[in-house]
């Protein structure tokens, strides 16, 4: 180990995770580069390479590497979430048909497609422009662009870098949910636990808010496969020795870490294209069903990428490659790229729960910047695996428990909503006390589901 491997989590989170965590945090800590200490996040749980929940910085002037594995293969899977200006006394009179009228038009599910049609010019423009080329293709507004990760462009992307395959599997794929944890949900705000950050956020208690979490689709998907090949490669050619082969990585100089940073860069645009497509049509259903609604962002961030930042670490400040594989950027007050109405406050981080229980809305603190290079944990993480929920529970079931509790639940995949089911999840609320409690990030608003469309 280079570094050390730090954890943060209650006792109890400790003690129920997957011993593999360990053992893929301390083979990260290993690896050439890494700088200050690999981290886990409270809701970290067993990943391909790095553990999900992961977060490990490296230095290109010290031979910093890049992993495919570090960053995930659903590139920028990400969380966005809008206003409404409604409250639950207007939701219920027409839940059902406003979730039947998402189901109708929200494309979910494996292998979904939308009514977008990207020819190879159009496929390069999106790879290069993410939300502000859906913003120039009439989805949404520029007053949008100010509230996203990036501003809604991730700069350097290289188009060129990803391969025919991973932008043929894209094409029909533009505005989709897909599978897997991927949702759309429409929520109320049911607490509220700190007032002012609220207040700057524009959350009050009985908001009803929506939130969107998805990723870059087949196209991530596939530049991570292409690329932790190439890497396997790549690390022996360049001495590295690997602890386990699922850390393939390359040297962030070398040409395959520079062809993968440019395509991965890409896949961040497709992503926030992608929900930036998804934001209009959500909108698009609202105007017939409740067209008194409002619906501007309140922020979009990303949970599965590389960035490049400035962090003190080690007594220096410098350009570091900051790898979050189910973690979420957590910057703190003041700092220059939140968005400026929200900036005192801290930049908001959103995190998933499970579609039984409820998610939260966090604000970046200034000490998570020495504790894990401003980073924060993701979502509620899995409990379970896929199939052991599966064997567990029957999709019907879950569909059906959650009725009765006032939870619409709207599916292509009764098998998917059964791997999904929230006794599969941790505690999202242990998850973000423990976030909370180690200064990684403040909890600002619980909000909890009506409706769920789910892949």
């Amino acid at each position: 180990m280079r570094v050390p491997a730090v954890i943060y989590a209650s006792e109890a989170l400790v003690r129920d995770m997957d011993h593999k965590v360990y053992e893929q945090l301390v083979n990260v800590a290993t690896l050439p580069g890494i700088v200050q200490a690999a981290c886990a996040m409270p809701d970290a749980h067993w990943g391909y390479g790095f553990p999900i929940g992961g977060v490990a910085a490296f230095d290109p002037d010290a031979g910093g590497v890049v992993s495919a594995g570090g960053v995930g293969f659903d590139i920028s899977c990400g969380v966005r979430c809008l206003h409404t200006g409604l409250a639950r006394a207007d939701i219920l009179p027409v839940q059902k048909a406003l979730a039947d009228e998402l189901y109708r038009r929200i494309p979910a599910g494996m292998g979904s497609t939308g009514a977008i049609r990207l020819n190879a010019e159009e496929m390069d423009a999106m790879l290069a422009g993410g939300a502000r080329w859906a913003v120039e293709q009439g989805f949404g507004d520029a007053e949008d662009l100010e509230r996203i990760e990036e501003q809604g462009q991730m700069r350097h992307a290289k188009p060129e870098c990803v391969s025919a395959h991973a932008k043929r599997r894209q094409r029909d794929e533009m505005g989709t949910l897909g599978s897997g944890n991927h949702y759309l949900e429409v929520q109320e705000v049911t607490a509220v636990h700190d007032a002012a950050t609220a207040g700057v956020f524009g959350l009050k208690q009985g908001d009803i808010v929506i939130m969107i979490h998805c990723g870059s689709r087949g196209l991530g998907h596939q530049i991570g496969t292409e690329f932790l090949k190439r890497m396997t490669i790549a690390a022996g050619d360049h001495g590295i020795r690997l602890p386990d082969r699922e850390l393939a990585c390359a040297p962030i100089n070398s040409d395959v870490g520079q062809q993968y940073l440019g395509a991965m860069r890409a896949a961040i645009n497709c992503a926030l294209a992608n929900r930036q497509i998804l934001t209009h049509l959500v909108r698009a259903v609202f105007a017939d069903v409740l067209p008194r609604a409002r619906l501007p962002l309140l922020y979009d961030v990303s949970h599965n990428t590389c960035k490049v930042e400035t962090h003190r670490a080690g007594g220096v400040t410098r350009e570091l490659f900051v790898h979050r594989k189910g973690a979420t950027r957590a910057f703190g007050p003041g700092h220059p790229d939140i968005p400026e109405p929200l900036r005192a406050a801290g930049q908001p981080v959103l995190i998933g729960g499970s579609m039984g229980t409820g998610s939260y809305v966090l604000a970046g603190t200034m000490t998570s910047e020495e504790l894990s290079f401003s980073s924060a944990c993701h979502g509620a993480g899995r409990a379970m695996s896929r199939h052991q929920a599966y064997r567990t529970w029957k999709g019907r079931q879950v569909i059906d428990e959650l009725a009765g509790r006032g939870i619409l639940i709207r599916s292509p995949s009764g098998r998917g909503v059964a791997e999904e089911a929230p006794g599969a999840y941790k505690d999202v609320a242990a998850v973000v006390d423990a976030a909370d409690a180690a200064g990684l990030a403040r909890k600002v608003a619980r909000v909890e589901p009506l409706i769920c469309i789910k892949g």
